[in-house]
């Protein structure tokens, strides 16, 4: 299924499932007018092509002790005197951080763009000098704090 082949239908059952993903397959073919078989097979069919990649609850962070958001740049050593780190090493080190909740590969200055989630200034200092920094293929790091969520939305616009 290509992006052109999502009719109306599908588009609301995405729609209904970004807002509520706990919803019974009854209540979602309620709301999109639909009888639960036929529903029931396009829920699956998004989830086998890809339109659905999971589901999962949103924690709420300041709850849970994970209060402060960094949103940090990362500079890689390009150079060919490094040669014994490769660049994907960064890509594949992230992986195992929990403090990093979001990592993309940019362009322009920095290469790497991180949402770093953790309990306070002191815990992000310990992440950055002892994580960060001492990876061996970051030659700059810049970051900046959140300081009030004006706006956070997990669902895509359809």
């Amino acid at each position: 299924m290509s992006e052109i082949d999502l009719d109306r239908i599908d588009q609301q059952i995405l729609h209904e499932l970004q807002r509520n993903g706990r919803l019974s397959n009854q209540e979602l073919a309620d709301l999109v007018s639909l009888s639960p078989s036929p529903c029931l097979r396009r829920v699956r069919r998004l989830e086998e092509q890809g339109y659905i990649r999971k589901y999962v609850a949103v924690v709420d962070a300041d709850k849970v002790g994970l209060g402060l958001i960094a949103y940090v740049t990362i500079r890689l050593d390009k150079s060919h005197r490094l040669k014994t780190v490769p660049l994907s090493d960064f890509a594949r080190d992230v992986q195992l951080w929990p403090e990093v909740v979001e990592c993309f590969a940019m362009s322009g200055d920095m290469d790497y763009l991180l949402r770093v989630q953790v309990k306070d200034l002191q815990a992000f200092s310990r992440f950055a000098m002892d994580k960060l920094m001492q990876h061996p293929s970051v030659v700059d790091m810049k970051s900046s704090f959140a300081m009030q969520n004006i706006k956070e939305r997990v669902g895509l616009s359809i």
